[in-house]
Protein backbone atom coordinates (compact mmCIF):
# COMPACT_ATOMS: atom_id res chain seq x y z
CA UNK A 1 0.00 0.00 0.00
CA UNK A 2 2.81 2.82 0.60
CA UNK A 3 4.42 1.90 -2.74
CA UNK A 4 0.85 2.44 -4.23
CA UNK A 5 0.65 5.88 -2.70
CA UNK A 6 4.30 6.96 -3.64
CA UNK A 7 4.06 5.94 -7.20
CA UNK A 8 0.60 8.15 -7.36
CA UNK A 9 2.41 11.03 -5.46
CA UNK A 10 5.13 10.70 -8.28
CA UNK A 11 3.07 10.33 -11.07
CA UNK A 12 0.95 13.32 -9.83
CA UNK A 13 4.03 15.55 -10.02
CA UNK A 14 5.51 14.46 -13.51
CA UNK A 15 2.09 15.01 -14.75
CA UNK A 16 1.80 18.54 -13.33
CA UNK A 17 5.48 19.10 -14.44
CA UNK A 18 5.20 18.43 -17.89
CA UNK A 19 1.98 20.59 -18.01
CA UNK A 20 3.48 23.43 -17.14
CA UNK A 21 4.55 25.81 -20.30
CA UNK A 22 8.26 25.91 -21.14
CA UNK A 23 10.56 28.86 -19.88
CA UNK A 24 11.47 30.72 -23.14
CA UNK A 25 15.63 30.30 -23.98
CA UNK A 26 17.00 32.49 -21.76
CA UNK A 27 14.21 33.80 -19.56
CA UNK A 28 14.55 32.53 -15.87
CA UNK A 29 11.48 30.47 -15.41
CA UNK A 30 10.31 32.37 -12.28
CA UNK A 31 9.98 36.13 -11.94
CA UNK A 32 12.98 37.83 -10.45
CA UNK A 33 12.96 37.99 -6.78
CA UNK A 34 12.87 41.19 -4.86
CA UNK A 35 16.16 42.07 -3.12
CA UNK A 36 16.85 40.32 -0.14
CA UNK A 37 15.93 42.68 3.03
CA UNK A 38 19.62 43.47 5.37
CA UNK A 39 19.85 41.47 7.73
CA UNK A 40 18.40 44.23 10.32
CA UNK A 41 15.37 43.92 8.93
CA UNK A 42 15.65 47.34 7.69
CA UNK A 43 13.52 48.56 4.52
CA UNK A 44 13.64 51.68 2.42
CA UNK A 45 10.60 53.12 1.80
CA UNK A 46 10.22 54.62 -1.31
CA UNK A 47 10.88 58.28 -1.79
CA UNK A 48 8.38 60.78 -0.87
CA UNK A 49 6.93 58.28 1.63
CA UNK A 50 8.59 60.06 4.88
CA UNK A 51 7.47 63.68 6.04
CA UNK A 52 7.12 64.54 9.03
CA UNK A 53 5.88 68.12 11.15
CA UNK A 54 8.07 68.32 14.57
CA UNK A 55 6.64 70.85 16.66
CA UNK A 56 8.76 71.84 20.08
CA UNK A 57 7.34 73.85 22.79
CA UNK A 58 8.68 75.63 25.67
CA UNK A 59 12.11 74.34 25.84
CA UNK A 60 13.22 77.30 28.45
CA UNK A 61 16.77 77.54 26.99
CA UNK A 62 18.35 79.55 23.97
CA UNK A 63 19.86 76.16 22.58
CA UNK A 64 16.54 74.21 22.48
CA UNK A 65 15.41 74.45 18.82
CA UNK A 66 11.53 75.60 19.76
CA UNK A 67 9.44 75.82 16.81
CA UNK A 68 8.34 74.29 13.48
CA UNK A 69 10.36 71.96 11.56
CA UNK A 70 9.78 69.51 8.35
CA UNK A 71 11.78 66.82 8.47
CA UNK A 72 11.86 64.93 4.88
CA UNK A 73 13.40 61.36 4.48
CA UNK A 74 14.79 59.26 1.65
CA UNK A 75 16.26 61.56 0.67
CA UNK A 76 17.03 63.40 3.64
CA UNK A 77 16.03 67.69 3.75
CA UNK A 78 13.68 70.12 4.97
CA UNK A 79 13.69 72.95 7.56
CA UNK A 80 14.82 70.39 10.35
CA UNK A 81 18.54 71.54 11.43
CA UNK A 82 19.96 68.24 11.14
CA UNK A 83 17.53 66.61 8.84
CA UNK A 84 20.17 63.73 8.05
CA UNK A 85 21.15 62.70 11.20
CA UNK A 86 17.43 62.64 12.08
CA UNK A 87 16.68 60.15 9.27
CA UNK A 88 19.72 57.97 10.20
CA UNK A 89 17.93 57.70 13.86
CA UNK A 90 14.44 57.23 12.53
CA UNK A 91 15.78 54.74 10.23
CA UNK A 92 17.89 52.76 13.21
CA UNK A 93 14.41 52.85 15.39
CA UNK A 94 12.15 50.94 12.55
CA UNK A 95 11.70 47.65 12.91
CA UNK A 96 9.04 45.21 11.52
CA UNK A 97 5.85 45.50 14.60
CA UNK A 98 7.70 48.60 16.24
CA UNK A 99 7.79 52.45 15.37
CA UNK A 100 10.21 54.86 16.91
CA UNK A 101 7.18 56.82 17.99
CA UNK A 102 5.87 54.09 20.32
CA UNK A 103 4.13 55.83 23.30
CA UNK A 104 4.95 54.75 26.82
CA UNK A 105 2.64 51.74 27.64
CA UNK A 106 -0.04 52.64 30.12
CA UNK A 107 0.57 51.62 33.73
CA UNK A 108 4.67 51.58 33.16
CA UNK A 109 6.35 51.84 36.17
CA UNK A 110 8.19 55.13 35.95
CA UNK A 111 11.01 57.43 37.97
CA UNK A 112 9.06 60.72 39.19
CA UNK A 113 11.72 62.78 37.67
CA UNK A 114 10.51 66.33 36.18
CA UNK A 115 12.46 67.02 32.74
CA UNK A 116 11.35 70.35 32.25
CA UNK A 117 8.28 71.65 30.55
CA UNK A 118 9.09 71.15 26.87
CA UNK A 119 6.99 69.38 24.52
CA UNK A 120 6.90 68.48 21.14
CA UNK A 121 4.14 66.91 18.33
CA UNK A 122 5.24 64.91 15.42
CA UNK A 123 2.68 64.58 12.70
CA UNK A 124 2.78 63.70 9.33
CA UNK A 125 3.98 60.20 7.72
CA UNK A 126 6.54 57.27 8.05
CA UNK A 127 7.13 53.68 6.69
CA UNK A 128 3.73 54.67 4.72
CA UNK A 129 1.74 55.02 8.61
CA UNK A 130 0.08 58.07 9.71
CA UNK A 131 2.16 59.65 13.02
CA UNK A 132 0.85 61.74 15.20
CA UNK A 133 2.77 61.27 18.08
CA UNK A 134 3.00 63.97 21.69
CA UNK A 135 6.15 63.92 23.54
CA UNK A 136 6.71 65.75 26.81
CA UNK A 137 9.26 65.42 29.73
CA UNK A 138 6.75 64.86 32.68
CA UNK A 139 8.50 61.61 34.10
CA UNK A 140 11.47 59.24 33.59
CA UNK A 141 9.55 57.13 31.00
CA UNK A 142 8.94 60.04 29.18
CA UNK A 143 11.93 61.52 29.01
CA UNK A 144 13.68 58.60 27.77
CA UNK A 145 11.18 58.47 25.25
CA UNK A 146 12.11 62.29 24.12
CA UNK A 147 16.08 61.18 24.47
CA UNK A 148 15.67 57.97 22.23
CA UNK A 149 14.57 60.65 19.35
CA UNK A 150 17.12 62.35 19.39
CA UNK A 151 18.13 64.23 17.47
CA UNK A 152 15.14 64.31 15.74
CA UNK A 153 13.84 66.17 19.20
CA UNK A 154 16.04 68.91 20.62
CA UNK A 155 18.30 68.08 23.44
CA UNK A 156 17.06 69.52 26.52
CA UNK A 157 18.69 67.55 28.91
CA UNK A 158 20.02 69.55 31.95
Amino acid sequence: MPLRRLTAGALCALAFLSSAPAASAGAPPFPPSPPAAPADGYRVPPAGEDRLVIVVRDGGSDRVLEGSYALDCHPAGGTHPRARAACKRLDELSRYGRGPFTPVPPRSDCTMIYGGQATARITGSWAGRPVKARYSRVNGCEIARWNRLRPVLPDVGH
